[in-house]
């Protein structure tokens, strides 16, 4: 039997009505992009919800026509995996302010018939989770088997969790936390800088001035990318292995981990909007559950009547498995039926996106028991 999803197709629905944001301002319906793998079943009680993460979008899994690059948990989604399409119907969107087709900074504003650019409202996990609920609507479910996501996919998944708890029966939260550490906020401040310091920036209206802040993006993801690894992935891919037999005594990419970092800058610069970058870091850096419950993190979870299961990787060191500790103490001491998985894998932060058998086997028995 294939494990393959095969071609998928996105597809584009308008939200209509008025979309509150919890910053004070609004939007008049909103275009999201989403995909779906797998058949929703008589009574809809089999659909499983997949968030994606910083710079992820809606294409999961699968392959496009005429792309080979298949979707970015394909891995882990497809008839015989770990979220078996043989069984489940799994929907993955979009999230606005993303620059893949739903409404975000790279769209136009209709007021305006400028690019949103700037202007676009700085939007919350929230936010997110509230316009996903709408999307559960139109698509006639009312209750997700399962809401689950990787980093800023596992944030969603636990608000999802306490915001709507009689509309999620299980949450899968992996590699995420129940907020940034002062360490990650800062490196999402220099990512910032680096986009907002580009001469060709300017201001954000890029887009206006038929310009674009690639060299500021490039940086941005370069000290992205550097904290989804670890040490030991690095080490063992890279080392300290020139390009060449000897050192150029200059600035240019010597070492295979400068080659690769800036390979990877330039590929992600050339794909992702950079307005959209400096949003979505600011949306991690708002995520905190417990703010709005004089900050205990029980009370905020006091809401879950779902099953829950944490998952972290050893290596991860920008969402520790300590983190995640944080997140299965408080449910633990609010009562609420969780478990929790720490996967050893060599990849660090990214190890979420990758079949390992103990991962797989674990979310397996999750989604299926």
């Amino acid at each position: 039997m294939s494990d393959s999803i095969g071609k998928v197709k996105a597809q584009k629905v308008t939200l209509k009505g008025k979309f509150e944001l919890e910053c004070g301002q609004s939007f008049n319906d909103i275009e999201l992009v989403y995909e779906t793998y797998g058949v929703l079943n008589a009574d809809a009680t089999n659909a499983i919800l997949i968030c994606h993460a910083l710079s992820g979008n809606h294409h999961a899994a699968g392959k496009y026509e005429n792309e080979e690059k298949p979707g970015w948990w394909d891995s882990l989604i497809g008839p015989g995996k770990a979220v078996d399409t043989n069984k489940f119907f799994v929907v993955c969107p979009n999230n606005i302010g993303g620059c893949h087709g739903s409404l975000g900074p790279n769209s136009i504003n209709h007021d305006t018939g400028d690019y949103y650019g700037p202007d676009f409202p700085i939007i919350t996990v929230r936010d997110w989770v509230n316009s996903q609920a709408k999307l559960s609507d139109l698509l006639g479910i009312e209750k997700w088997h399962a809401v689950m996501g990787g980093s800023l996919g596992g944030m969603q998944a636990l608000e999802w969790s306490y915001l709507y708890p009689k509309r999620i029966k299980k949450a899968g939260i992996i590699a995420a936390a129940p907020k940034l550490s002062a360490q990650n906020i800062a490196f999402n401040e220099v990512a910032r800088q680096a986009i907002l310091n580009d001469p060709d920036f300017e201001g954000g209206r890029y887009l206006d001035k038929s310009k674009y802040p690639k060299q500021g993006l490039k940086l941005a993801r370069m000290v992205g990318h550097i904290t989804y690894l670890s040490e030991e992935a690095m080490r063992s891919k890279f080392g300290r292995e020139l390009k060449k037999e000897k050192l150029n005594f200059g600035y240019d990419a010597e070492f295979e981990i400068e080659s690769y970092l800036r390979y990877q800058g330039d590929v992600f610069s050339e794909s992702f909007d950079a307005n959209t970058y400096l949003l979505m870091t600011k949306i991690l850096d708002y995520f905190d559950p417990a703010s709005n419950f004089e900050g205990k993190l029980v009370s905020a979870f006091e809401s879950i009547e779902a099953q829950l299961l944490v998952v972290s990787f050893s290596t991860d060191w920008r969402f520790a498995p300590e983190r995640s500790k944080e997140i299965v103490n408080a449910l633990i001491e609010a009562k609420k039926n969780v478990s929790y998985l720490e996967i050893d894998s060599p990849h660090g932060h990214d190890s979420f996106l990758f079949a390992n058998e103990d991962y797989v086997k674990g979310l397996s028995a999750f989604l299926e028991n």
